[in-house]
């Protein structure tokens, strides 16, 4: 062997050789780890990217790993290669033995075997056909497609196993796929006796010799799977009832299914795909409504949102979107759905007003409205119960009827008629202790609630105050009861007036014939008494039998001399003192006497009534006065006085602060209302030294005060 091929020398073919396979395996190893890093960087990746897409990361390493193994094999083989020609070219011009033959034989076969297996292993169809459509070589996928072993498609035309494409289709492709010698796309595949089409992804490329194109190598993957599910996919993007959206960052619209362009009021889907995006806004001015700010990472988003019709109205929609990453973890697009609750908004708002009249409705109701259920709790209470007992109606709800400290055994027993259907509709009058501790009569009305499948559910019970129509009830009684007594008083003081007649004429006989003096100043005492008698009958008739109503020129000083004549026993009784000073000379006042006389009977009533309760006896002082234009009189006792926190309301219907029988409250309402009738007033105070005085103010009758009489 020559120096040159020694194996120990640094240029020498061996050692060159070695560094080149060293260069072979580093290369190899290089790009296996690229292929698995590029895979583990794509594998977080994978929920973003299409389903039909996922498998390429897997493909480039298992295409990587195959492709260094057979580029080690080769490389070995032309190794051996080499090795064999080398040996023929120490031996040129000597025929090669046929070991040396044998060799070279086997190395090719090799060779062949390994690039037959390397094809064999492709999970997708490679085949080589000639130009007329003649199969060279198939690799084991392409039998299996086939159902027909290898040595029966070799030498087969193509066209002789598929109905689809058809042989005029590859002919009219034919020539532009030698003008560029290479061709890629979808091809459509129907296989003979079968209805099934399969959808292949090609790559062609042309087999050159000699610089003409002789034959195509096609690497065919299948992808029917994929475009099926692409296809439901389809279907269901187009068959859905939402809309359905793809988008840009900035709110542009990608892809928009038909729900979502009939939902905009468009023909077509291309109308909606040219809108801007600031056009899907109500108003155009605002920020595009699909879009999403700088900051946002691509979350689940959920929210309401008003997107603009092509007729210009408003669609309130539900929006449900995430983002889209790329590769390197860049946002591509936003995808989405929207619901229509346009209708179901205006449904809430229109539940929303009916709901809101309905409360308006029962809190303007002047009836308390209850709702018992067939358990005894209250279901509804009407905010009326705020202002009938003072409770908060959610005091009330949940609660048993029987739970409550006041409750009424009338309004329970009402309830429970009802709801066992003993009486379907019923009324009962109950007295409620209010929250204040004053009692109210209250009148209920019940009748059974049933519910939408018609079963009865509870009883609904409307309640309300009656306590002032009860007052004026009894008001009225006693008024025809006193209208009573007067006209029996009235008899009476007729039938009394002509005796007492006979009895002061003749007590004057007897007085003027009678020299006694013991005599004569005891018929003087009987003549006096005669005439207060005759007084006090005189009295009893006009409170009985007062003149015709009407207005006329009264006296006050005389009207409150009657009053306390007509009272004077009750007053002697209660050891009641009156001290009355009359003013003489005041103008006589325009007015109803009998109204008037009742107006100082009530007060003088009041004034006694306050006396006794306080003590044993007391003195009423009743003063008059004038000014420029009226006329005044006072009426003071010395009883317990009047609290300034009730002063307010003593003039108020019904208001009392007497025990129970001992007044209605109306005394001073009506006298009130009498002096407003004649222009006049009465006011009620507290007296410095104790006790009470109300003041009774009436103008001057003009007549009188112009002529000045008393």
């Amino acid at each position: 062997m020559s120096p040159d091929r020694n194996p120990t020398t640094p240029r020498s073919p061996g050692h060159l050789e070695q560094q080149e396979s060293q260069l072979w395996r580093w290369t190899l190893l290089f790009m296996i780890l690229l292929a698995v890093a590029l895979a583990g960087l794509m594998w977080e990746r994978l929920e973003a990217v299409p389903f039909h897409l996922r498998a390429i990361p897997l493909g480039v390493l298992a295409l990587s790993i195959l492709f260094a193994v057979y580029a080690f094999g080769r490389r070995r083989e032309v190794s051996e290669l080499k090795d064999a020609l080398r040996g023929l070219q120490e031996h040129v011009g000597a025929a090669p033995s046929e070991e040396q033959l044998d060799q070279l034989s086997q190395v090719i076969m090799r060779s062949q075997r390994s690039f037959k297996e390397l094809i064999d292993a492709f999970d997708d169809v490679a085949f080589a056909l000639s130009l007329d459509g003649t199969l060279r070589t198939v690799n084991r996928r392409v039998t299996k497609l086939l159902r027909l072993p290898y040595q029966e498609t070799i030498g087969h035309k193509l066209d002789e196993f598929l109905d689809e494409p058809t042989r005029a289709e590859v002919e009219a492709g034919l020539a532009r796929f030698l003008e560029r010698r290479r061709w890629s796309g979808l091809v459509p595949v129907r296989l003979k006796n079968s209805s099934r089409t399969l959808y292949f992804d090609c790559v062609v490329n042309a087999i050159n010799k000699g610089g003409e194109v002789v034959g195509a190598s096609t690497l065919a993957r299948d992808v029917t799977e994929e475009r099926e599910k692409e296809r439901r996919f389809t279907e269901l993007f187009e068959t859905l009832q939402e809309g359905v959206y793809f988008s840009t960052p900035e709110g542009k619209l990608l892809d928009a299914n038909q729900a979502l362009v009939d939902l905009l009021g468009y023909k077509s889907k291309n109308e909606v795909l040219a809108l801007a995006p600031e056009e899907l806004s109500p108003n155009g001015s605002e920020a595009p409504v699909l879009g999403r700010g700088s900051d946002d990472r691509g979350g689940v988003r959920t929210r309401e949102i008003r997107l603009r019709r092509k007729d210009g109205t408003a669609a309130v929609c539900l929006d449900s979107s995430r983002a889209v990453w790329d590769g390197s973890g860049n946002i591509v697009r936003y995808q989405g759905t929207l619901v229509d609750v346009t209708e179901k908004r205006n449904m809430e708002r229109e539940i929303g007003h009916q709901e809101e009249f309905r409360q308006r409705l029962l809190e303007s109701f002047p009836d308390l409205i209850l709702v018992i259920d067939l358990e005894e709790r209250y279901t509804f209470v009407s905010s009326r119960i705020r202002d009938l007992l003072g409770y908060r109606p959610e005091e009330l709800v949940g609660k048993r009827i029987q739970e409550l400290e006041d409750h009424s055994p009338e309004l329970l027993g009402l309830y429970r008629d009802v709801a066992t259907s003993k009486q379907r509709f019923a009324a009962a009058e109950y007295g409620a202790r209010h929250r204040d501790g004053s009692w109210r009569t209250m009148r209920a009305s019940a009748s059974q609630l049933f519910n939408a499948e018609d079963k009865l559910s509870g009883v609904i019970i409307s309640v309300r105050d009656i306590s002032v129509e009860k007052k004026l009830e009894e008001q009225i009684i006693q008024s025809e009861r006193l209208a009573a007594m007067g006209q029996m008083i009235g008899g009476f003081a007729h039938e009394l007036n002509n005796p007492l007649t006979s009895i002061l004429g003749l007590s004057e006989l007897l007085q003027e014939g009678e020299s006694s003096a013991a005599t004569r100043k005891q018929l003087n005492m009987l003549q006096q008494q005669g005439r207060r008698a005759a007084e006090i009958v005189q009295n009893l008739m006009y409170f009985s039998r007062p003149p015709a109503p009407g207005k006329s020129q009264v006296n006050l000083g005389e009207l409150v001399e009657r009053t306390l004549h007509l009272h004077a026993y009750s007053l002697r009784k209660s050891n009641i003192t009156v001290d009355f000073l009359r003013e003489q000379g005041l103008p006589l006042v325009m007015g109803d006497p009998h109204q008037l006389m009742q107006v100082f009977l009530n007060l003088i009533l009041n004034a006694e009534q306050a006396i006794r309760e306080a003590r044993d006896k007391g003195t009423i002082r009743i003063r008059m006065g004038h000014s420029d234009d009226s006329q005044w009189v006072t009426f003071q006792d010395d009883g317990p006085g009047i609290a300034p926190e009730i002063l307010p309301n003593i003039f108020d219907p019904f208001y009392t602060t007497k025990r129970p029988g001992r007044g209605t409250g109306l005394g001073l309402s009506i006298c009130k209302a009498i002096l407003k009738e004649h222009n006049g007033n009465v006011e009620g105070a507290s007296a410095p030294g104790g006790g009470a005085v109300f003041t009774v103010t009436l103008p001057f009758s003009a007549e009188a005060s112009a002529k000045g009489t008393s």
